[in-house]
C-alpha cells in the first residue's frame, strides 16, 4: 500500500503549486505569503508620467484638478505614501502636502500597470502678492529621493489666507487604474 502515501505527497504538492499566484499585477499591498524583501520603492525614472488632462481653474478663485498617472515601465515595485509634489515660481517653490482626510494605501504595480493621484488646486490672480505664479510642477515617489519636472501650464496658484506663501492646493493619495 505504498501508492496512497505516494498520491498524497503529489496531491499535496499539486495543492502547495497552484496556491502561488503568477499574477503580480495585483494593487494593493500583496498577499501575507508575499516576500517583503521581493518588493523594490517604485522610482520615478521607471515610469511613464502622464500630467493631465486637467480640469483647469478658468478664473481666481475657481479649483482646478490636475490628474496624474504613473505606469510602471520596469519591474513590481511598491508605492508607499504620498507623493512629493512642488510647485517652483521664478524665486520660490512650495511643497504641498496631502489632502485633508487622505489616507495612503500601499499598491503594487507589476511592469505596465498604472497607480493614478491628483493634485487639486484654487487658482490666484495673476501678479497677485499672495499668488504663487508656479513655473513647474516636481514630482517624486515616496521613499526614492529623486523628482522629475514637468511644466505647468494651469496659472498662478492662490495662497492659502492664514499663510499666502503656502499655495491653496493639496494631493490625494495613489489609487490602482483599471482592475
Amino acid at each position: 500500500m505504498r501508492a496512497a502515501p505516494l498520491a498524497v505527497t503529489a496531491l499535496a504538492a499539486a495543492l502547495l503549486l497552484t496556491g502561488c499566484s503568477s499574477d503580480s499585477s495585483v494593487s494593493g499591498g500583496g498577499s501575507a505569503s508575499a516576500s517583503p524583501s521581493n518588493r523594490t520603492t517604485c522610482k520615478i525614472g521607471a515610469m511613464d508620467v502622464e500630467v493631465g488632462p486637467a480640469n483647469v481653474a478658468p478664473a481666481a478663485g475657481d479649483t482646478g484638478n490636475i490628474p496624474v498617472t504613473l505606469t510602471n515601465q520596469s519591474a513590481e515595485c511598491t508605492l508607499d505614501g504620498f507623493p512629493g509634489i512642488d510647485l517652483n515660481a521664478t524665486d520660490s517653490s512650495a511643497s504641498l502636502s496631502p489632502a485633508e482626510g487622505a489616507k495612503s494605501t500601499k499598491l503594487t504595480l507589476a511592469k505596465g500597470t498604472a497607480a493614478t493621484f491628483t493634485l487639486t488646486y484654487t487658482r490666484g490672480e495673476a501678479g497677485a502678492k499672495a499668488s504663487l505664479d508656479v513655473k513647474t510642477l516636481n514630482i517624486a515617489l515616496p521613499g526614492s529621493g529623486t523628482a522629475k519636472s514637468y511644466k505647468w501650464s494651469y496659472g498662478p496658484v492662490q495662497g492659502r489666507s492664514d499663510n499666502p506663501g503656502d499655495p491653496n492646493a493639496s494631493v490625494s493619495a495613489f489609487s490602482p487604474v483599471g482592475d
